[in-house]
């Protein structure tokens, strides 16, 4: 490596914004950075690789804590992938059932969608808010 970089050098490479950055640095997941005599932080390269690899995992949803278990893993490469495999199950199973969550909520949404009522008082979504059932239009029904 050359030139040792700056944080917002790190930024760039990485593709992580400062505060981030900094974030990662209280939380312990980025080691202290070298400073220069002027109170500079300095990155080398394995710091944009750990970064970037922070930034891999919470794009694929793993928590904070989830990448620390991450990183240490790969910090002992010849350790076996048991561990990583687990969380990965783990995670698996978790985006699934938000992925039904989701689907539900889509359900629900999609009945309350489409009201024509031109008062609020009758609104689809506002009456399933309130519980309220006595406004609610009968399928195949309009306002």
């Amino acid at each position: 490596m050359g030139k040792p970089l700056t944080i917002s050098g790190l930024s760039r490479e990485s593709g992580v914004n400062l505060e981030t950055i900094r974030f990662y640095e209280r939380s312990e997941l980025l080691p202290p950075p070298k400073r220069s005599a002027s109170g500079y932080r300095h990155y080398e390269d394995a710091d944009i690789r750990r970064v970037r690899f922070i930034r891999r995992g919470r794009e694929l949803g793993f928590s904070l804590e989830e990448i620390r278990t991450l990183l240490g893993l790969a910090a002992q490469p010849h350790s076996p992938c048991a561990e990583a495999d687990q969380l990965v199950q783990e995670h698996l199973l978790s985006i699934e059932a938000r992925i039904r969550d989701l689907q539900k909520m889509k359900t629900e949404l999609g009945k309350l969608a489409g009201c024509t009522s031109a008062e609020a008082e009758h609104c689809r979504l506002l009456e399933a808010l309130d519980n309220r059932v006595c406004c609610v239009a009968q399928e195949g029904e309009g306002y």
